[in-house]
């Protein structure tokens, strides 16, 4: 049985995998379907403490499994399906495989809600097409381009681009924004901001270097399309926690995020159990948050086994 095991590698799985490898807990990372995290899909990470040049996405959680398993933490290829956390030791199956630990860390992460359309997967991370202005928007200083969705967080991504693009088409489905009033109406004031109403995007089209340089959009009332040059294309339709699995066992909010106990931004409703990163946290989603709560859950365990003791 494992003192610890962490699930996901992401930005906050590995920090809590370097935290609790320094206590000495020999933790087990099972890195599920996406080793790295959402970060190895980045070409360039400008904001993560530490690197003035920027670093490639892939390049810096490489770095965070080096660090990791330098102190003592394991790596394993599973992929978890199935949890029984009814019991003090914790079981987690992956598949027909079974793992049993003490303390449990979920940093199982988020993925972001896709289009489905074409040129879009091949023109994500780097060549125009992203999911994080926060993260990207910097690289897009003087140009044009597209925000796709019509909530909160779309809003907040036009807003953003705002500093550095020379103007921001916001493509939406409907003909009013679904945000809230002070975001929706701070956003068509701005003189950057320009809605596009009723119109769906239907295809990525990319110039002779493969990059994004238009999008085909769709009026989804008269049928009639068109084309809107850009050179960034953010898709801000949500998130999609990877919580599928602890549905029914963990406290989750209606959009499939974890709920943190009362005082504690990664204490689980059950004792024992801990979260970190975007399967929990739908408001920041950086990877230095990320990093920040896996360091936080990873204390917590610490101190959970350290009582049982």
């Amino acid at each position: 049985m494992e003192d610890v095991i962490i699930l996901g590698t992401g930005c906050a799985g590995f920090t809590a995998a370097i935290y609790t490898a320094r206590a000495n807990l020999n933790p087990l990372i099972l890195e599920g379907k996406q080793p790295g995290g959402q970060l190895t899909t980045t070409s360039e990470v400008e904001n993560f403490p530490g690197f003035p040049e920027g670093i490639d996405g892939y390049d810096l959680m490489d770095r965070l499994r080096k660090q990791a398993v330098k102190f003592g933490a394991r790596v394993e290829n599973a992929y978890v399906d199935k949890v029984d956390f009814s019991d003090p030791v914790k079981v987690l199956y992956a598949g027909e495989r079974k793992f049993e630990a003490r303390t449990v860390i979920i940093a199982t992460g988020a993925a972001p809600r896709l289009l489905n359309i074409p040129g879009e997967t091949e023109m994500f991370g780097g060549k125009g097409v992203t999911t994080c202005a926060t993260c990207d928007g910097a690289f897009y200083r003087d140009m044009e381009v597209v925000v796709v969705g019509g909530g909160d967080s779309a809003c907040e991504e036009a807003l953003f681009l705002t500093r550095f693009c020379s103007k921001v088409t916001l493509v939406h489905r409907r003909d009013e924004l679904r945000a809230s009033k002070i975001m929706a109406d701070r956003t068509l004031a701005h003189e950057k901001i320009t809605p596009l109403w009723d119109s769906a995007v239907k295809e990525v089209l990319p110039d002779q270097e493969g990059k994004a340089q238009s999008i085909l959009v769709e009026n989804l009332k008269t049928g009639k399309e068109s084309e809107v040059s850009c050179k960034g294309v953010f898709i801000a339709i949500g998130h999609i926690p990877n919580t599928s699995a602890f549905k029914d066992i963990i406290a989750l909010d209606e959009n499939g995020y974890f709920i943190s106990e009362p005082g504690s931004m990664v204490k689980t409703s059950i004792p024992g159990v801990f979260v970190a990163g975007d399967c929990a946290d739908h408001v920041y989603r950086q990877a230095i948050t990320a990093a920040g709560m896996g360091c936080q859950s990873a204390i917590e365990a610490e101190r959970w086994l350290a009582e049982l003791n």
